[in-house]
C-alpha cells in the first residue's frame, strides 16, 4: 500500500465524524452562520436526536453534530478536541478570522504552541471545542516557518 492510500479492503467514498453537543442551536449558528459551512442535512427529534451534517469542504468530508437526551449531556471540552481546517494560505486564514471576529468571536491561545508558532488562528465554538484555522494545506504545503 502506498503512503496516503486507503487499503484495498476499505473502499471508502466519504468520511463523516460526529460529536455531541448540549448547545445545538448555538453550535449550529456558529458553524452554519458564522463560519458559513454548508449544511448537507439537518433534523429535529429523529428518534430523540437533533442533528446537522456540515460539508467540509465538499460532501466527501462531513462533520455531524448531534444532541440527545433531556438534558443533553456532552463530555467536557478538552484542548485536543479540535477541528483543524487547513486553508489555502495566510490570506484565506485572515479572511476566515475577519469573518469570525466580525461576528463577535475572538481568537484564543492554543494549548499546543505548535499552532501559534506556525501562524494558525484558534477559536472556540459554543461548546468550548477548538477550531484551528491553519494557513497551509497539510500534506501539500509545509507549515510556515516560525518567525
Amino acid at each position: 500500500m502506498s503512503e496516503g492510500a486507503w487499503p484495498a479492503h476499505l473502499d471508502v467514498g466519504a468520511v463523516r465524524f460526529a460529536r455531541p453537543t448540549a448547545r445545538y442551536d448555538e453550535v449550529l449558528a456558529f458553524y452554519r452562520d458564522d463560519l458559513e459551512l454548508p449544511v448537507l442535512a439537518a433534523w429535529r427529534d429523529h428518534d430523540g436526536y437533533d442533528g446537522v451534517v456540515f460539508g467540509l469542504p465538499g460532501t466527501p468530508v462531513q462533520m455531524e453534530i448531534t444532541q440527545h437526551g433531556t438534558p443533553p449531556v456532552i463530555p467536557e471540552p478538552h484542548p485536543e478536541n479540535q477541528l483543524v481546517l487547513y486553508l489555502r494560505g495566510p490570506e484565506a486564514r485572515d479572511a476566515a478570522v475577519a469573518r469570525l471576529t466580525a461576528r463577535g468571536h475572538q481568537p484564543v491561545a492554543p494549548a499546543n504552541p505548535y499552532w501559534e508558532r506556525h501562524g494558525a488562528a484558534v477559536f472556540t465554538d459554543p461548546d468550548g471545542w477548538i477550531l484551528i484555522l491553519a494557513p497551509w494545506i497539510f500534506g501539500t504545503t509545509p507549515p510556515p516557518t516560525p518567525a
